[in-house]
């Protein structure tokens, strides 16, 4: 005898739930992360090239050639430093090289470099809506498949 057709109607749905779940969760969760993990590192050279932008604006209107500064040597170990001629100053530029710029140059780069690390954050948000709209419409498809209704509409608040 063989099964009936209804039971192996039943076996496949629940093959492919379990495909679909996997596939949200090893795929689309995982490249999800990535993207936001990537977004908030780029955040975070956004507010260093800032924080650098306001010590350069305060440098400028010190006027002063002298500067006295604490300088991190690693694991939170700071030494006392003097410069003698603050009027350059080196500027990280990416993959490991610093260039010696003006006050007026770093600037100028800083505000190029910003500008630029943030239009490559809104790319990462939107890359990020994407696969949050992908994971949506598989959520979608897994409640058809089961058959289950749609779940309540949360948009609006009921006050009494």
């Amino acid at each position: 005898m063989s099964p009936p057709a209804d039971a192996n109607a039943n076996a496949n749905v629940g093959q492919k739930v379990v495909q679909y779940e996997n596939f949200i969760n090893e795929v689309l969760k995982r490249d999800l992360q990535k993207v936001l993990e990537q977004r908030d590192g780029v955040y975070e050279k956004i507010s260093q090239y800032l924080q650098l932008k306001n010590t350069v604006q305060s440098l400028q209107e010190a006027e002063s050639q002298q500067l006295k500064t604490d300088v991190d040597l690693g694991c939170n170990f700071y030494v006392q430093a003097e410069v003698d001629d603050s009027s350059r100053i080196f500027v990280a530029v990416g993959f490991g090289f610093f260039v010696e710029m003006t006050h007026d140059e770093a600037l100028r780069f800083i505000d190029k470099k910003t500008s630029q690390l943030t239009a490559f954050t809104e790319q990462l948000t939107k890359d990020s809506a994407k696969i949050k709209a992908n994971i949506r419409m598989v959520l979608e498809g897994l409640r058809e498949l089961q058959g289950l209704s749609d779940p309540p509409d949360e948009t609006g608040r009921d006050v009494f």
